[in-house]
C-alpha cells in the first residue's frame, strides 16, 4: 500500500495544534505614512489596528526619502534585477550600496545579498568548507541561519554557553592553536533582547587567533555612531573581522550584507551557492536601502525616539510587574510561559482592542518561555505606548497571569537540540 503523504502531514499538524504551538498569521496591510496603523482583513470586514511587532524598528519602511528612492529606481530600472549577479551583472546601485556599508563599518569591502538569512548561510558555509581543518565556536543561542550555515559546511563546531567569554576561553584554549578558528555570535539576540559582551568575546577570540564573525542584524541602524551597530557603540568594531547586517530591520527595506576584508568577501562571492545561484537584490530595493542607510548616518533623531519609546514601555510594564525577559535593548519580550495563554493574550489584544502583537513560541523560543515580542518604535506616540501598557495590564489580570519583576532567563531554544 502506498504511503499516504497527505495523511502523514495532517497528523503532524494535528500534533502541533494539540501542543498549542500551531502558528496563525494575521492578514494586514501597512498604511504608508500612517504606520503603525494598519488595515486588518478581519472576518467581519476591514478594520484599523495598531501594530506592535514589526521589525521595521525605526519606521524607515515609510520614510519619504526611502519611498521616493524606490519609486525613482522602479521608473528607471523596473522591478527586478533579472537574475543572479553572475548572470545579470552588477547593477550600479548594488555597488553604491556596498561601498556605503563598507564605509559605515570602516571595513575594506561590502557585499549585498537578497536576505540576511542568505548572508549567514553563505559566509559561514564558505568559511567552514574552505578553511582547512576549520572549527567554529558558536554561541548556543545563535540564529538558525548561523547554525544551519555552520552545519552545512560540515566543519567541527563547539558550542559555548550564551554570552559567556570564560567558557569560550576554555574551549579555545583546549584547541590546537594552528587550526583555523571562527568565533560566531550575535550582538543583540532578537528573542530575549539581550546584548552580547562583545569586547570580552572579541578579546578572548583574538587572544587565541580566531576570526570573529558577528551578526548585527538587530543593531545596525539603531545603535552606534551613524547607526553602525553595537560593536561600534561598545568600542570593539576593529576587533570584528566579518560583520553581517540586514536592511530588513533598522533600515526598513529588505536584504542583507557582509562587510570585512576584500579577499574574504571575494571568496564568498566566488564559492557560496547562496550568492551564486539566487536572484540579486532588485535595484529598487537597493536604492531604498541606500537612501535609508545614508539618512541614518546623518540623523540620530530616529534612534533617540526608538530608545525613548522602548524605555517608556519597559518602565510601564515593569511598574505593573508584567514579567519581561530583558530590558537591555529596544526589544521588549513579555514573558507569558504558556502557549495557550500566549495565544489567548494575543487574540484578545487584537480582537477586543485592535492591538497586534504576534505570539512567539517553539521553535523560536524554548517551550515554557512563550512570549509576546513587542517592538515599540519612533512611529508609536508616547500616548499610544501608555495606552498599550494599560491594555496589557488589563488583559493580564483578565487571564490571571502571574506578575513578577524582570526575569533575565536563558529562554531561547538551542537549535543544536532541534532536529532539522
Amino acid at each position: 500500500m502506498a504511503f499516504d503523504y497527505t495523511a502523514f502531514f495532517e497528523r503532524r499538524i494535528d500534533d502541533i495544534r494539540a501542543s498549542g504551538q500551531y502558528r496563525t498569521f494575521v492578514e494586514i496591510e501597512r498604511l504608508a505614512g500612517r504606520f503603525p496603523q494598519a488595515v486588518h482583513h478581519h472576518r467581519d470586514g476591514l478594520r484599523e489596528i495598531t501594530v506592535w511587532c514589526s521589525n521595521d524598528h525605526l519606521g524607515m519602511g515609510q520614510f519619504p526619502a526611502v519611498v521616493e528612492a524606490m519609486h525613482r529606481s522602479v521608473n528607471r530600472s523596473g522591478v527586478a534585477a533579472g537574475g543572479s549577479r553572475n548572470i545579470s551583472g552588477n547593477n550600479h546601485t548594488h555597488i553604491l550600496l556596498e561601498r556605503e556599508v563598507a564605509q559605515l563599518h570602516r571595513k575594506e569591502a561590502g557585499l549585498t545579498f537578497i536576505t540576511g538569512y542568505a548572508v549567514n548561510d553563505a559566509v559561514l558555509g564558505v568559511l567552514g568548507k574552505e578553511l582547512p581543518g576549520a572549527i567554529f565556536f558558536s554561541d548556543e543561542q545563535n540564529h538558525a541561519s548561523m547554525i544551519l550555515g555552520m552545519r552545512a559546511s560540515r566543519a567541527e563546531r563547539r558550542i559555548f554557553r550564551h554570552n559567556d567569554p570564560v567558557h569560550l576561553d576554555e574551549l579555545l584554549a583546549a584547541t590546537d592553536p594552528d587550526r583555523p578558528k571562527i568565533v560566531a555570535f550575535e550582538s543583540i539576540y532578537s528573542m530575549d533582547g539581550d546584548i552580547a559582551p562583545m569586547p570580552e568575546l572579541c578579546a578572548v577570540a583574538k587572544k587565541h587567533g580566531a576570526l570573529v564573525y558577528v551578526d548585527e542584524a538587530h543593531s545596525v541602524g539603531m545603535y552606534g555612531p551613524e547607526g553602525s551597530g553595537m560593536a561600534a557603540q561598545l568600542g570593539c568594531a576593529d576587533q570584528v573581522d566579518l560583520l553581517m547586517g540586514t536592511f530588513a530591520k533598522g533600515y526598513g527595506t529588505l536584504g542583507g550584507y557582509l562587510t570585512g576584508p576584500a579577499p574574504i568577501l571575494d571568496a564568498v562571492r566566488s564559492f557560496a551557492p547562496a550568492f551564486i545561484f539566487t536572484l540579486a537584490m532588485p535595484p529598487a530595493l537597493a536604492a531604498a536601502a541606500l537612501a535609508s542607510v545614508r539618512h541614518l548616518r546623518e540623523s540620530d533623531n530616529e534612534r533617540i525616539l526608538l530608545h525613548h519609546r522602548a524605555g517608556l514601555l519597559q518602565d510601564l510594564l515593569a511598574d505593573a510587574e508584567i514579567p519581561l525577559v530583558s530590558t537591555e535593548s529596544h526589544i521588549v519580550p513579555v514573558l507569558v510561559g504558556d502557549p495557550y495563554k500566549c495565544k489567548q493574550l494575543a487574540d484578545i489584544l487584537l480582537e477586543e482592542y485592535r492591538q497586534y502583537a504576534q505570539p512567539i513560541n517553539f521553535p523560536s523560543v524554548a517551550r515554557g518561555t512563550e512570549r509576546l515580542r513587542i517592538n515599540p518604535s519612533p512611529v508609536h506616540s508616547p500616548a499610544a505606548v501608555h495606552r498599550f501598557a494599560e491594555i496589557i495590564d488589563t488583559v493580564w489580570s483578565q487571564l490571571n497571569l502571574p506578575r513578577r519583576p524582570v526575569l533575565p532567563i536563558a529562554s531561547h531554544v538551542a537549535l543544536e537540540q532541534v532536529s532539522v
